[in-house]
């Protein structure tokens, strides 16, 4: 029997996020507030990217730790619904978390409880099977991943990360940023060194290019041979912003099918941003994924906009 060969597997990232609603992110007077229902929603920056790849028809497989507790148990229920292809090493440390406050606006603030010890890391003889039938990994920052660079590199395989809202500094993510090919993070925590941090993330690794997302402002990207970064405008969403949870793995999930398909650099910055701004008009974490038909329609009405 043939074995199944992978567009894309991603390590690491699975969990389950709590949403509360609240009027905004500021700690109100007295010692209580009545907010909207809370819910759970299956998350983290793994899911997000893995079924977000999934819905576009890349053929995915996702691995990862999970706990043996009511979390775990939920993750692999949507995934067997969904039919996402999981595979993952049980933790005695339990299943990530996080609780994620959202304001009226649809901005989100997030507490991540991220459980895993430092040195805790998926184990070779269960990843390598895997990376080996793979034409592309994503990982993420979990530091469970950290291991897999050197057989990724080994395999000739090209790869990406998240850093998410890296100061530039932290080494825990650089040194993720200084060993993929395609680096993805936030500029929240380095807009005033933005271009420096960009450029240094090239000059120290191997990336070929790396991209900064900026929420409304759009975001920032430096290819290895440009002489500086170039800036994207953001896609105006198509319906109204209620959550921004899974905006940037919706991002990088667009981006990377995009760029699975050989397309220029500014076509793939385009999918990403549709794909962002489409995930800030559903409720909570990962409930809504664009899919392929509906990604090139609205990058079409987003480019004639323009």
């Amino acid at each position: 029997m043939t074995e199944t060969t992978y567009d894309i597997l991603v390590a690491g990232g699975a969990g389950v996020d709590t949403i509360v609603r609240v009027p905004e992110l500021r700690v109100p007077p007295g010692d209580s507030v009545s907010v909207p229902p809370v819910h759970d929603y299956v998350a983290h920056t793994g899911n997000g990217v893995a079924r977000g790849c999934r819905a576009l028809g890349l053929a995915t497989k996702f691995i990862d730790f999970l706990g043996e507790d009511s979390q775990g148990r939920e993750i692999l229920s949507v995934y067997a619904k969904d039919g996402l292809d999981f595979s993952h090493v049980v933790s005695p440390h339990g299943t990530p978390r996080g609780i994620n406050l959202v304001d009226a606006q649809g901005r989100r603030f997030s507490f991540y409880d991220g459980r895993h010890p430092a040195d805790l890391r998926l184990p070779r003889d269960f990843y390598l099977p895997y990376l080996e039938r793979a034409r592309f990994v994503h990982l993420s920052i979990t530091g469970v991943t950290k291991d897999m660079y050197a057989d990724i590199h080994r395999l000739g395989l090209p790869s990406s990360t998240d850093l998410h809202d890296w100061d530039g500094v932290n080494p825990h993510h650089r040194a993720y940023a200084l060993a993929s090919d395609y680096v993805f993070l936030s500029a929240a925590a380095i807009h005033d060194r933005l271009d420096a941090v960009l450029r240094s993330v090239l000059d120290e690794g191997r990336a070929r290019l790396v991209v900064a997302t900026d929420g409304s402002a759009g975001c920032h990207v430096l290819q290895r041979g440009d002489a500086k970064v170039r800036h994207f405008p953001a896609v105006t969403p198509e319906r109204p912003v209620v959550d921004s949870n899974g905006a940037g793995d919706a991002f990088v999930s667009a981006f990377l099918h995009a760029l699975s398909e050989g397309r220029p650099v500014e076509e793939c910055v385009l999918a990403g941003s549709v794909s962002g701004a489409f995930a800030c008009t559903s409720a909570g974490t990962h409930t809504e994924f664009i899919d392929l038909p509906g990604l090139r329609a609205a990058c079409v009405r987003a480019a004639a906009t323009g």
